[in-house]
């Protein structure tokens, strides 16, 4: 019964972070809102696809051009995982720069028109995710499984964080966040903690001790943005919302694979 449960929730953290056409339906669901773990646990599984672009040029015979690998490694991206968690960035950078309280902000987050700051954050985004894949490929040039190894420990970790926040916040409003974070609590983060941790041993596997520096780079990277976006969002907003966890996503992703790639170079 547990496995099936767990099985469940794995297909349904499948099709609520990509674009895979798993067939998930209302239990999947079900069973994925009462189950945090499976966001960094799907992360093993669509790193893999994610790193496609970066693993391609870091083994290519011939030097891929960096611009090259910029393009589509956030093109792909948005191809495997889709734009939701995007569109959470671009509804926070609207509401981070409008003055007023909480209800002002969250009234923000509900307009559909894209204002000066969801296009700002954004575009910071898209420009750390594309840098990030080029210096992902320069820094780990031929070698696939190390430039798999940070990739995938990017997803997990940025899939972590935003696990934790479902454990550890409340939401505001009824929406996306009360249905996830309504069903954890901070108990929770037990599971959350055994779904990365294997991370770890993957990346000294694929990558070497570079690899798992890189890796326990990028897992203390999300867990910061994690952190701060909790701060942030309890402060601002009142609570955690789907925006908030979407973004929380997008922003741990970019920002984990920087600090791997600093990581790894040190090596």
């Amino acid at each position: 019964m547990v496995l099936t449960g767990a099985v469940a929730a794995f297909r349904g953290a499948v099709g609520f972070c990509s674009r895979i056409p798993v067939g998930s339906g209302e239990a999947d669901w079900e069973a994925f809102r009462r189950r945090p773990a499976a966001l960094p646990a799907v992360g093993y599984a669509l790193g893999p696809l994610v790193a496609l672009p970066v693993v391609a040029a870091a083994a290519a015979p011939v030097r891929v051009p960096s611009a090259t690998v910029a393009v589509a490694f956030p093109a792909w991206l948005s191809l495997v995982t889709g734009i939701t968690h995007l569109d959470g960035v671009a509804d926070l950078g609207d509401a981070a720069v409008v003055h007023g309280d909480a209800d002002r902000r969250r009234a923000v987050l509900k307009d559909s028109s894209l204002g000066v700051g969801g296009a700002l954050a954004v575009a910071l985004v898209v420009v750390g995710l594309a840098t990030a894949g080029a210096a992902v490929a320069d820094a780990i040039r031929l070698s696939a499984g190390g430039a798999a190894a940070l990739v995938v420990a990017a997803e997990v970790s940025a899939r972590g964080a935003t696990a934790a926040l479902v454990c550890l916040g409340d939401a505001a409003h009824e929406g996306l966040g009360s249905a996830l974070t309504g069903e954890s609590g901070p108990r929770s983060l037990a599971g959350v903690a055994l779904a990365v941790a294997p991370a770890v041993p993957l990346a000294g596997t694929l990558g070497g001790s570079a690899g798992v520096r890189a890796t326990v780079a990028a897992l203390v990277a999300a867990g910061v943005v994690g952190l701060l976006a909790f701060a942030w969002a309890r402060a601002r907003l009142g609570g955690v919302s789907g925006d908030v966890l979407g973004a929380t996503t997008e922003l741990a992703r970019a920002t984990a694979l920087h600090a791997g790639v600093i990581a790894w170079t040190l090596s």
